[in-house]
């Protein structure tokens, strides 16, 4: 059985997308790129997301999404900003009624790269050897194939061990549309 995951990794100027497919073990490049929102005010850059993203979902049919949590910086703007681009997002893909798995920078970055302060060229490099990919991805693009490679790995370890406490915490929230 396989399954398609579409990574997100939110910004309110550029956002990130990547999408694999997982058979068994395996797991396969289909996609990748980054929208960028341009230069109009917020409630414009928002649209753009939700609708790009929107278009994605119908475009591959993922099973799911994950998204990278939002992480506090010195500038809470720029912390506000983030969370709003990841809400355009997850409310796409919940009218889409995808499930949607949040994970940390830190998670994403431990499972794809093995630590979990890796820098952006550290992913870049390693999304590029895992998916056998010719060169390396755009910055924002890889970190969304490695959100989509976390959320396999996660639940290749959650199918084989089950719910215990070894993978307690490692899905933050799910989020889906009731039908």
């Amino acid at each position: 059985m396989s399954k398609i995951v579409i990574g997100i990794d939110p910004g309110s100027r550029f956002t990130g997308y990547g999408i694999v497919k997982m058979t068994g073990s395996d797991v396969t490049y289909i996609g990748s790129g980054c929208i960028k929102t341009g230069n109009g005010d917020l409630a414009s850059k928002l649209k753009v997301i939700f609708d790009a993203v929107s278009t994605l979902v119908e475009q591959y049919k993922p099973d799911c999404m994950a998204i990278e949590e939002t992480f506090l910086s010195k500038n809470v703007q720029s912390t506000v900003k983030l969370s709003e681009a990841r809400a355009a997002a997850i409310v796409a893909g919940a009218n889409h009624g995808l499930m949607v798995y949040e994970y940390t920078p830190m998670q994403i970055k431990q499972s794809v790269v093995g630590y979990g302060w890796a820098k952006k060229e550290q992913v870049q490099y390693m999304i590029k050897h895992i998916l056998h990919l010719t060169a390396n991805p755009q910055a924002d693009a890889a970190d969304a194939l490695a959100c989509a490679l976390c959320h396999c790995f996660t639940s290749k370890v959650t199918q084989t061990i089950g719910n215990g406490v070894a993978t307690q915490g490692a899905v933050h929230g799910r989020y889906q549309r009731d039908k």
